[in-house]
């Protein structure tokens, strides 16, 4: 006779599989009706307090099949939907369904992939996603890595990773402020606040970033770089890190990584590829000489949950030479039992990042990795980057809008009043007032969604397609609502 304790969490066979499908049905409408749906929800945060409702945590549980009817209609009714075709903001994917799947069946086996002897069949699931990530984007397999949560989190573990090689020896144990010499990290002036933030949170400061300016095409000016870093070494400084972007967030550009691994060659420094956005871009055959020098990165950063259409969270470390990972975070008290004695090349994640405790994010990316497989990604990032194409091309056609900038998938551009004669600073200053009203109102209209880009003092309205539900209609119609709701709130600053 099986025993089983009374209480409330557990969910009877029977019970569980009805509201499963029920939550499937209700999943699968959503799916189906997304197009259909507003963007986002306009209601404002008090609104949305009462729409939840000011509960107090209940003493006795609540059936779960109520629940989840609750929860459903709370979120479907009253979310962002970034798998909408008509979203354009920043840069997060619509999510490739097989993901919702993926994490349903990640958290039933519940593994925590911190320790090899914890999660047995997904640290090999991870480490194979590893690899096939390092050969999507054209480095050598043998990198290593890991997933983490996001770009901001990829690029610190690479930061890390890159001090503890370059840094002096003593680091560990006398850290940052018993060195005589700074450690200067170099970026270009379009590089993402993760590496401000970084330098601040690992007791840096921010005063060790050289933000180098851009050139003409807004890359990394090389010539500046290598000057700088010649000032610093005379200065007494220690520079350790050069970032190169592979895909800045504002405008799509991609640094010149091969001069930029030359000059790191030069001077012995650690090279970093931001990759978070545009990386995989570099699958595609036309575009491989815009990413010449990615195989000699020390790490690389990117995101699934970008533009490989992976649903949150899903960020991701690659490392040439993955005993700087070791090196790094690998710690052993006396209470983890984790040694790793059988063949085959185990490892323990734990030792590879910052978490200890980690879910199975690896699961969602390597079933849309071979859902879609490279020839099926091949096809839709380059239809993502015609589609922007598209959007740059069509508002170079309407009077009424400036085209600004376009890279990878993502367009530039601002709304220009008809007629409107003003000349100089104040021409300036009114359009940038304009655009960013715009940016507001469409962003809370719910019809489509975009973001913005400062490019040359310029206050531009920013589109980023990473999405394939995106079509060549939704593009038409989203250019359509910018001219209109330009022309309104135009009409109503004149007023």
């Amino acid at each position: 006779m099986t025993y089983k304790r009374d209480n409330s969490i557990e969910i009877s066979k029977t019970e569980f599989r009805k509201i499963g499908y029920e939550l499937i049905d209700t999943i699968s409408d959503f799916f189906d009706e997304i197009s259909e749906k507003p963007i986002t929800t306009s209601k404002s945060p008090k609104e949305l307090q009462k729409t939840l409702g000011n509960l107090a945590l209940p003493a006795n549980g609540l059936p779960a099949e109520e629940l989840l009817s609750k929860a459903s209609k709370l979120l479907f009714e009253n979310s962002l939907f970034n798998g909408h075709p008509k979203f354009f903001g920043f840069i997060t994917s619509s999510a490739a369904p097989i993901g919702a799947l993926a994490d349903l069946l990640a958290s039933t086996v519940n593994a925590n992939v911190g320790g090899q002897i914890l999660s047995p069949m997904a640290t090999e699931i991870e480490k194979q996603t590893i690899k096939w990530l390092a050969e999507f984007i054209g480095v050598s397999p043998n990198y290593g890595g890991i997933l983490v949560s996001g770009g901001n989190m990829a690029n610190f573990t690479a930061f890390l990773a890159a001090r503890t090689a370059k840094a002096p020896k003593n680091i560990k144990e006398d850290g940052l402020s018993n060195s005589s010499k700074m450690l200067i990290s170099y970026c270009s002036k379009a590089t993402h606040t993760w590496i401000d933030k970084a330098a601040v949170l690992f007791g840096h400061g921010s005063n060790s970033i050289r933000w180098i300016p851009t050139d003409a095409a807004n890359k990394m000016n090389i010539e500046l770089l290598e000057q700088t870093i010649k000032e610093d070494i005379k200065q007494g400084n220690q520079p350790f890190m050069v970032v190169g972007t592979a895909g800045d967030v504002s405008t799509g550009v991609v640094d010149n990584l091969e001069a930029i691994a030359s000059t790191c060659k030069m001077y012995n420094l650690w090279f970093h590829i931001d990759g978070a956005y545009g990386i995989p871009a570099a699958v595609i055959p036309e575009l491989k000489d815009l990413f010449a020098g990615i195989k000699e990165a020390d790490s690389i950063a990117l995101d699934p949950h970008k533009w490989l259409y992976s649903a949150l969270e899903a960020g991701c470390t690659l490392v040439k030479n993955p005993q700087h990972l070791i090196d790094t975070y690998s710690s052993h008290p006396e209470y983890y039992n984790f040694s790793l004695t059988e063949e085959g090349g185990s490892l323990n994640y734990f030792e590879y990042g910052l978490q200890n405790s980690r879910g199975f994010r690896a699961l969602k990316v390597w079933l849309a990795l071979q859902q879609i497989g490279s020839n099926g990604y091949v096809k839709l990032i380059k239809e993502d980057i015609a589609l922007s194409k598209y959007f740059y091309e069509l508002a170079h056609k309407q009077s009424e809008l400036e085209p600004v900038t376009q890279n990878l998938s993502i367009a530039t551009f601002r709304y220009v009043p008809k007629n409107y004669q003003e000349q100089g600073e104040k021409r300036e200053a009114y359009l940038n007032t304009l655009n960013e009203e715009l940016v507001n109102s469409v962003q809370n209209g719910g019809e489509l969604f975009l973001s913005n880009a400062i490019v040359e003092n310029k206050y531009c309205l920013r589109t980023c397609i990473v999405n394939f539900r995106t079509t060549k209609k939704d593009i038409e119609e989203s250019i359509e609502i910018i001219i209109k709701e330009g022309n309104k709130i135009h009409l109503s600053l004149q007023a």
